[in-house]
Parts: C-alpha cells; sequence; structure tokens
C-alpha cells in the first residue's frame, strides 16, 4: 500500500508539528482534535511555524502555501474513514490514549495503518485496546516536529513486518532519521535524557547550585545545547513527571523516582514554557 493520506488526532505541540511535517512532504492531511478551538490554536501554531521557516529561507514560500492546502480539520471521527495512516498525538495518559486508539480504531478500514507519538507508554499494551494490532506502531518524533530529524520507531510484540516496513518509509519520507528501538518505557532517547533531568532537579533541590548554573555547567561542560531544566521548561515539567511515573511503574525500580521538587513544582503549576514559569521566568 502505498500511503497518501494520513490523520493526525490532537492538534498541540506534538500534532500540529506532526501534521506540518507530513503536510510539507506531500500528504494529504486530517488535523483532529476535540473542538473547533483546539483545532484554530494548532493551525495557528502551523502557520506561524511554516511562515518561519519561510522568513529563515528553509522552506520555499510556494511549498508552504501548498502544505497549508493539504490540511483540513474536524472534530468528527467518522472523516477517518478513507486515510491510510493515523498517528495518534494526545496527551501521554494511557486511559485517553487506549480511549481514543479505541474510537478512531472504530472508523477506519482494517487495513488502515495506527500509530500513537507515545514517548513513554507500552506500544504493546495499546496496541491491545484496538483490533488487528498487528497494524499497530510506535512512531515517536520529538519536539519541535518541524526542526528535530529523529523519529523512534517502536514495534510492539504484535507489530507485523510490512507495518513497520511502512512506518520506515513514511518516516524517511518525512525527511526523519529513524532508529528502532525496544518497547521498553522510555525507549532509548527518554530511557537516556529523562533521569538526567531528573537528576539535575535532585541537584537544584539539594541547593548544590542555581539553575542557571547548573544549565551553564552542562551547556560548557557537556557542549550541550541547552541545559536539562531549561529542556524540563521546554518539555514541560508535568510531561517530565509522567515519564519519570511510567518508569517507576514499568521498572519497578526507585533509581527512577521523581525528585520532590518535580512533584512540588507541578503540583504549584509551574508547569515551564507553557505556564510561564518553571525553573526560568517566561
Amino acid at each position: 500500500m502505498s500511503i497518501e493520506r494520513i490523520a493526525v488526532i490532537g492538534a498541540g505541540t506534538m500534532g500540529n508539528g506532526i501534521a506540518q511535517v507530513c503536510a510539507v512532504a506531500g500528504y494529504q492531511v486530517l488535523l483532529i482534535d476535540v473542538s473547533d478551538a483546539a483545532l484554530e490554536r494548532g493551525m495557528a501554531t502551523l502557520n506561524k511555524n511554516l511562515e518561519r521557516q519561510v522568513s529563515k529561507g528553509t522552506l520555499e514560500a510556494d511549498k508552504a502555501t501548498a502544505a497549508k492546502g493539504r490540511i483540513r480539520t474536524s472534530t468528527a471521527y467518522a472523516d477517518l474513514r478513507d486515510v491510510q495512516l493515523l498517528i495518534e498525538a494526545a496527551t501521554e495518559n494511557l486511559e485517553l490514549k487506549q480511549r481514543i486508539l479505541q474510537q478512531a480504531a472504530a472508523n477506519v478500514s482494517s487495513d488502515c495503518l495506527i500509530a500513537t507519538n507515545t514517548s513513554s507508554l507500552s506500544v504493546t499494551q495499546l496496541a491491545a485496546s484496538i483490533e488487528h494490532p498487528e497494524r499497530f506502531i510506535g512512531v515517536h518524533f520529538f519536539n519541535p516536529v518541524p526542526m528535530m530529524a529523529l523519529v523512534e520507531i517502536i514495534r510492539g510484540l504484535q507489530t507485523d513486518d510490512s507495518t513497520y516496513a511502512q512506518a520506515l518509509v513514511v518516516t524517511e519520507k518525512l525527511g526523519k532519521t529513524p532508529i528502532t528501538a525496544g518497547n521498553r518505557p522510555g525507549f532509548v532517547v527518554n530511557r537516556i535524557l529523562l533521569p538526567m533531568i531528573n537528576e539535575a532537579i535532585f541537584v537544584r533541590q539539594e541547593g548544590l547550585a542555581s539553575a542557571e548554573d547548573i544549565d551553564t555547567g552542562m551547556r560548557l561542560g557537556c557542549n550541550q545545547p541547552i541545559g536539562p531544566l531549561a529542556l524540563a521548561d521546554l518539555i514541560g515539567l508535568d510531561t517530565v513527571l509522567a515519564i519519570m511515573e511510567a518508569f517507576v511503574d514499568g521498572f519497578n525500580d526507585s533509581k527512577y523516582r521523581p525528585a520532590p521538587l518535580l512533584r512540588e513544582m507541578v503540583a504549584a503549576g509551574y508547569l515551564g514554557r507553557k505556564s510561564g514559569r518553571g525553573f526560568f521566568t517566561y
């Protein structure tokens, strides 16, 4: 099957970014969310990002215009009936994702490939929530999607070879570099990255250094482009906490316990860039 029509469920940060790169690559894209307001916000961000690429000279103006023309929006799952690949990009919550996937699977054809953009949840467990789980796979994009070159491809226990092969084809057509990861919490990148961020939060909690000095140390001492605390703010401290909690549940290992300061900041609503305040003020 040659994939031409892709649906993305979730118009938030990850979903609108995935929709953008799919449209730029030439796919017809259906972007779905629960309300017109959510779709309007997602499309506003998408259009702004396309305009930014044009102004920086990384995307030609006519290609940006063509990409916008390939995207349509909807709040109706019934509109999924003719898509060939569905990518779920909802909040990192198991019950929510399972509910969305079940509802979506009931509205697509039996040979439509279904993918999740989960960054930490079990692809095998998510696949088990739908019929024909052999067509299910993890495709983990990184934020910001238009800029980040990597996609992790995660096979569940049920994923068949043809689903995996087609996921690779689509990923490469998007101009991304895929790596294959096993179905374990955090896969490859987040398995390494999030515990480092969590340890940086422990260092801040213990008063060993200021947030500025922690990030300066890691940028200049380890040549990281962004410090771990600024990165936590970019990801969202609630998302960092959710992933660390998934690690604790998945591995049953206390070394992944979230820093108490992380829990406290999330409880206070200090979520990073999206709330205007995290380890830094925005």
